[in-house]
């Protein structure tokens, strides 16, 4: 075997070890919000937890008076705490989606429901870089669109507005969103 044979076999195992190192961290997740004006503040869930218990209340207990945001955080899993029933209480509900190479983009997602359906869907961009903001800005425009009096159960949107880390990010929120509405 040559020199420029091996070099390329190490360079060849090195890009596989590297490809296989990075290839959870652009894997969209979303999380509960603590309530409906949370953003990517840059507070950890576990200080966030921290918080909940010491202000006497955990997120989410409030009673089901169709106007509070239901929320709860699960830091490892990246989803609800809760299981999706397939039927859910009315509600606002806000998730934050995190997604991008490192997870350096996030999306604030606020959902009513109403009757099992989307009335209202609003997304707040939080981007890492100008691209980020012009696919954030060009998805929130087009989300109404495709979910607003739509099932929330099974409900996921397909690429929009070429934003498809944008799009995943917001079928994830979707995922919480079910779980955190179900009426269990």
């Amino acid at each position: 075997m040559s020199a420029a044979q091996s070099n390329a076999i190490k360079v060849i195992a090195l890009s596989a070890a590297s490809i296989a190192l990075l290839s959870a961290c652009g894997e969209p997740k979303a999380t509960p919000m603590d309530d409906e004006y949370a953003g990517n503040s840059g507070e950890s869930v576990q200080s966030q937890e921290e918080k909940s218990k010491t202000d006497g209340k955990a997120s989410g207990d409030t009673a089901d008076d169709g106007d509070a945001t239901k929320n709860r955080a699960d830091a490892n899993s990246a989803t609800s705490d809760k299981q999706d029933t397939g039927n859910y209480a009315d509600g606002d509900y806000s998730i934050n989606g995190q997604y991008g190479p490192v997870g350096e983009d996030t999306i604030d997602v606020h959902l009513t429901v109403k009757d099992q359906n989307v009335t209202a869907v609003e997304i707040v961009g939080h981007p890492f870089t100008s691209i980020s903001k012009k696919h954030q800005n060009d998805f929130a425009k087009a989300v109404p669109d495709a979910v607003v009096g739509k099932p929330l159960k099974d409900l996921k949107v397909d690429k929009l507005a070429g934003a498809s880390w944008t799009s995943e990010a917001f079928n994830k929120a979707l995922e919480v969103a079910r779980q955190e509405a179900s009426i269990q």
